[in-house]
């Protein structure tokens, strides 16, 4: 069986979180293994981190404020996300960045949260997860001071054009790819554009419980998306991009471990493929 890990399950705060046990035990039993949490605010990071703890190498986790939460930013926020990050669950700073798109928060608390979850992994040296919808301007001036400091970084969820991916891809970005490919009326433009990622630089995710992909069939009973469907989309994703399904998957899932820093762990195996304890 080919291995995959979700490189972001919105785990805390949604529909899924009744239902853990389930969520990791049936994503597991599709490959799916570990799944990383993401921390969208400070008290939620915080949540994500205890729920880690009580699935030891099924789940890592961020920390972090989404642009959404950005007006929640405070001047003592920096520092309670660098203690959060200290937790050995915590793989990456964020999920932070910019949108334009609903803008929850005003423009400028978002810019000043982004620059400043920026500087901290830096400052960590950790990579970080980020988000961006309509922002791309804004999103790269800011980006571009930091990134040659930063270890690693990550746009999750790329729904952007060719013009953004190509300039996100010449800051040696990684890109997270959703089910949002697997859609016939949105997806179109993103499907040809897959093609175009390098495979060192392109992971995948359901970002779950959002993004149902579409085309699945039989189409599942709930509109939930769930970490288990992640190897349909990467068998989408492949043959987009006309690969080989099972060299593509183990290529991705060692981006994936590459990325979070996991070969580094003692508690993981890459060569096992699976979590194990440490000698």
């Amino acid at each position: 069986m080919s291995k995959y890990i979700d490189i972001a399950v919105n785990l805390i705060g949604s529909a899924l979180e009744k239902n853990i046990d389930e969520i990791i035990q049936d994503a597991a039993a599709q490959g799916v293994s570990p799944l990383i949490v993401i921390g969208s605010e400070l008290d939620e990071s915080e949540q994500a981190i205890t729920c880690c703890q009580q699935y030891p190498q099924q789940l890592f986790c961020t920390a972090g404020v989404h642009p959404h939460h950005a007006s929640e930013w405070q001047a003592d926020s920096s520092e309670r996300v660098k203690r959060l990050a200290a937790f050995p669950q915590v793989v990456a700073i964020g999920e932070c960045g910019l949108d334009y798109n609903r803008d929850f928060s005003p423009r400028p608390m978002q810019r000043k949260a982004f620059e400043a979850q920026l500087a901290l992994a830096v400052e960590l040296q950790m990579p970080v997860l980020m988000h961006e919808r309509d922002a791309h301007e804004d999103f790269l001036a800011i980006l571009k001071e930091y990134r040659p400091a930063l270890p690693a970084a990550l746009l999750h969820c790329f729904t952007g054009n060719r013009q953004s991916m190509q300039a996100y891809l010449e800051l040696d970005l990684h890109l997270g790819i959703t089910g949002w490919v697997c859609d016939e009326r949105r997806g179109q433009e993103l499907a040809e554009l897959v093609t175009g990622i390098p495979d060192n630089r392109i992971l995948i995710e359901t970002d779950s419980p959002y993004l149902l992909p579409r085309s699945m069939r039989p189409k599942p009973k709930s509109s939930k998306n769930k970490p288990q469907y992640l190897p349909y989309i990467s068998a989408y994703i492949a043959d987009l991009r006309g690969q080989n399904h099972q060299e593509f998957a183990q290529r991705v899932y060692e981006n994936s471990v590459d990325f979070f820093g996991l070969n580094k762990r003692e508690d993981f195996s890459l060569e096992r493929g699976e979590p194990h304890e440490a000698s």
